[in-house]
């Protein structure tokens, strides 16, 4: 008996092969359909969690608009807005009244506030004498930044404190910002007390 080369072996054992199936399709189409309902279930939870957190916050009070002349801007800002928690607590996010929905923004502050226009999503005004403080900080519910990333404004809506996260398009501004609104809360403050 002859010993077989090794190309007639190769090619030998190559026909007496066979190639597997390779795929198993209802099992497959089993699996997705399967990773598509969890993933719709967890959205699903997700957007009732946050129908329930509005339910919740029902009892805060409508947002104030923007008065008819709010007078000449001070400073404007284009940005982006993060959302809204309870001052002091920044997971606590707030969701009444539109408050947690993230959009761009056009923040302008005059004589009268703190006049923020959002595209898609509700306009809000934050008046003058509701103002508390400004500092630049690193993160709000959902969103984390570098040190000093996020301009944070404090204001007062009823007897609630609120914080609201923006970032500017020009980061570099966001300090102009934070003076601006601590000289203008601490005048309010001072009239207020001198008034009294």
């Amino acid at each position: 008996m002859t010993p077989l080369s090794p190309l007639t072996h190769t090619v030998r054992l190559a026909a007496e092969e066979k190639s597997a199936q390779v795929t198993d399709w209802p099992n497959r189409i089993g699996w997705i359909v399967g990773l598509l309902l969890f993933i719709a279930l967890v959205y699903w939870l997700m957007r009732q969690g946050w129908k329930w957190r509005g339910t919740l916050q029902g009892d805060l009070a409508p947002l104030p608009r923007s008065p008819e002349a709010p007078g000449e801007p001070k400073m404007t800002m284009s940005g982006r807005y993060h959302g809204s928690t309870t001052a002091g607590q920044w997971l606590d996010r707030i969701v009444a009244h539109g408050l947690g929905t993230r959009s761009r923004a056009e923040v302008t502050l005059t004589e009268a506030g703190l006049d923020v226009v959002r595209p898609g999503a509700s306009d809000f005004f934050v008046p003058a004498d509701a103002l508390r403080e400004a500092r630049l900080d690193k993160g709000i519910a959902g969103k984390v930044l570098t040190e000093g990333g996020l301009l944070i404004v404090t204001w007062a809506h009823g007897d609630k404190l609120i914080d609201s996260g923006f970032r500017s398009d020009h980061a570099a501004e966001q300090a102009e910002w934070v003076t601006a609104i601590n000289d203008m809360s601490k005048t309010h403050i001072t009239t207020e007390g001198t008034a009294r």
